[in-house]
């Protein structure tokens, strides 16, 4: 009798302990799930991609943002890469957008159109040594930031360039499109511009003055990551993107 109240006890002991494991196994989903780049990531590796190495991931991140640098920056300096994008052509610093309405309707507008035009491309031509200046951020990649960039948002790894490089970037950069403006005349455009704009507006006292190499500077490197952040996108979301098998095995995984 004794023996059997001991059995009973245990076996009622036993399933007290099965069911709370059961429910915070339960929690434990839950939670992981809630998070969906951690859940694809998992769900990857429960469907064969149990081979997905730290080194895969880190390799895999930095040839993922060498192909979106490259292919972005290739874009955006062919002709009109800038000009023709419309979410990324640059357009007159907003203390000018009341001068080019002023000089449109008084017949002026080329000058408006002259100075937008080669403003975009000393971008597009500025854009063709931007690549290498990535590359050292590249290569700087720790696993914690490549894991971190694996399970984040679908320009995670764009941002985590944006955030290594853009000071240096900028710094090396300017520079260049300084040297750009000067090739495609836009500083003597925007001098026509301004010019023109302060005689008609001889008694206003809104005079443009605008640091223009500053201004292309900060638009062209926004207008670049844009165009990097959608290329990780498409490796992300489209399996066509994914042109190596390391792509293919590291973002194979995420979906």
């Amino acid at each position: 009798m004794h023996i059997k109240k001991l059995l009973s006890l245990f076996l009622a002991t036993l399933f007290i302990c099965s069911a709370l494991h059961a429910q915070l196994l339960d929690k434990v989903i839950k939670s992981v799930s809630k998070d969906s780049s951690v859940s694809n990531v998992l769900d990857g590796l429960s469907q064969g991609n149990s081979s997905l190495s730290t080194e895969d991931v880190v390799a895999g991140l930095k040839q993922a943002l060498e192909k979106g640098t490259q292919n972005g920056t290739s874009k955006l300096s062919a002709v009109n890469g800038f000009l023709k994008n419309a979410a990324i052509k640059i357009l007159l610093p907003p203390e000018a957008q009341k001068a080019e309405q002023v000089l449109r309707s008084a017949g002026l507008g080329k000058l408006a159109d002259d100075a937008i035009a080669s403003m975009n491309h000393a971008a597009e031509d500025a854009s063709k040594s931007a690549a290498p200046i990535f590359v050292n951020a590249i290569k700087q990649m720790t696993i914690q930031d490549a894991w971190g960039i694996l399970k984040g948002n679908d320009t995670s790894a764009t941002h985590y360039l944006k955030t290594k490089t853009t000071d240096p970037l900028t710094a090396a950069f300017k520079p260049v499109i300084e040297k750009s403006l000067q090739k495609v005349n836009a500083t003597k455009y925007w001098s026509d511009l301004a010019t023109a704009y302060n005689k008609i507006n001889l008694f206003g006292n809104n005079k443009l003055d605008t640091d223009l190499s500053s201004y292309v500077t900060g638009r062209a490197l926004n207008g670049i990551f844009y165009e990097i952040g959608q290329q990780e996108k498409d490796i992300r979301d489209n399996p066509a993107a994914r042109t190596t098998e390391l792509l293919k095995k590291v973002f194979g995984s995420s979906n």
